[in-house]
């Protein structure tokens, strides 16, 4: 696909195009690039860590057809339009991201347009790579093997007996406890310990959003 085809692509799943997924795109396709593949490659080679989410991470999956129900991507939110691309064969690792003055040097390829907005629209399908972005080597602080891991193995949580897959259980000495269990939640229960109720048993508490 084209630069033109592919924009279409993530504007048809995201229901219009905005600078920030053409950002994706054409970052996703130098990140493809500096690993040496031309097109996304076979068998889940490639794995994408995007480091935000939004029309920026739509535009990546679009160039590099990876996607979190493939396994091959990710998401560490640091709030920024920057991706990692990992070779999963060889190894290499790039994090490709805008330069610092992406929007300045935006002006100069649309000095008819005034407006930011569709300046930036025009300006990132034709600026040069080298214009647009950073391209860096970089090592993964947890090795590709435990990111990817093995599909298909499944373990209880010890504590609150839920399944574990995907190798993302923690052993405690002799348990095996869920990241929520060994106290690495996201969320807190707002129930009592141990009381997991059957759905048809419980109702979520009404909030009045009026008052």
């Amino acid at each position: 696909m084209n630069l033109s085809d592919l924009l279409q692509k993530s504007s048809c799943h995201h229901s219009h195009l905005c600078p920030r997924q053409i950002l994706g795109v054409r970052l996703g396709l130098l990140g493809m690039k500096a690993l040496g593949f031309e097109a996304p490659p076979d068998k889940k080679r490639l794995l994408v860590i995007v480091e935000t989410d939004g029309c920026f991470a739509d535009g990546v999956i679009a160039a590099t057809d990876c996607t979190a129900g493939h396994r091959t991507l990710r998401v560490e939110d640091y709030g920024k339009t920057a991706a990692v691309f990992v070779d999963t064969v060889t190894g290499q690792v790039v994090r490709v991201a805008p330069a610092l003055d992406i929007r300045q040097k935006a002006y100069a390829y649309a000095p008819d347009e005034p407006r930011h907005y569709f300046a930036q629209m025009q300006a990132y399908q034709v600026m040069p790579d080298e214009k647009m972005f950073t391209v860096a080597p970089v090592a993964l602080n947890t090795p590709i093997e435990v990111i990817v891991s093995r599909p298909g193995v499944r373990v209880n949580c010890d504590a609150c007996g839920e399944e574990i897959i995907n190798e993302r259980e923690i052993k405690r000495g002799s348990l095996t406890l869920c990241r929520a269990c060994a106290g690495n939640a996201y969320y807190t229960s707002l129930l009592p310990a141990a009381s997991h109720l059957p759905i048809t048993n419980y109702q979520l508490p009404i909030t009045n959003f009026s008052s």
